[in-house]
């Protein structure tokens, strides 16, 4: 199965950005260590700060690729371009989050791409990603 990760903005400075809530792990060593887990999958990784090119990304795998596990971190709670993107595709989207968000701002508690998404990960760290990658391998992966 082809499956693509999506980070949106400030999640390239994993590791180094607010340890206490997302850890101190950057996400290419913990990609590295989820392709291992799943040699049997293509996991290809994309990170933007660009609301455009998460949109550009999400159609140009959106009809051919099994799956993809989107963090868009703040723009979960503002776009609705992305959340327009996502209800365009084929691709089932898996919508993950490093922190609990209901713990957080008010702000953050209201997602526009819930409604888009297959499931929804939230607050159990990094390994939100990887339970999102086994959501869409299935059991039989």
């Amino acid at each position: 199965m082809r499956i693509l990760l999506i980070n949106g903005p400030n999640l390239n400075l994993l590791g180094r950005r607010e340890p206490s809530i997302y850890g101190n792990l950057s996400f290419e060593q913990y990609f590295t260590g989820l392709q291992a887990q799943f040699p049997a999958h293509e996991l290809t990784y994309f990170q933007s700060n660009h609301e455009g090119a998460i949109i550009d990304k999400l159609h140009e795998v959106g009809f051919d690729w099994d799956g993809i596990v989107l963090n868009a971190g703040a723009y979960t709670h503002t776009s609705i371009a992305i959340a327009d993107a996502i209800a365009a595709i084929e691709t089932p989207v898996i919508e993950v989050h490093i922190s609990n968000v209901h713990q957080r701002e008010a702000f953050r508690h209201h997602s526009y791409l819930s409604p888009n998404c297959k499931g929804v990960i939230v607050g159990l760290g990094l390994q939100g990603y990887e339970l999102g990658v086994r959501a869409i391998i299935g059991p039989e992966g």
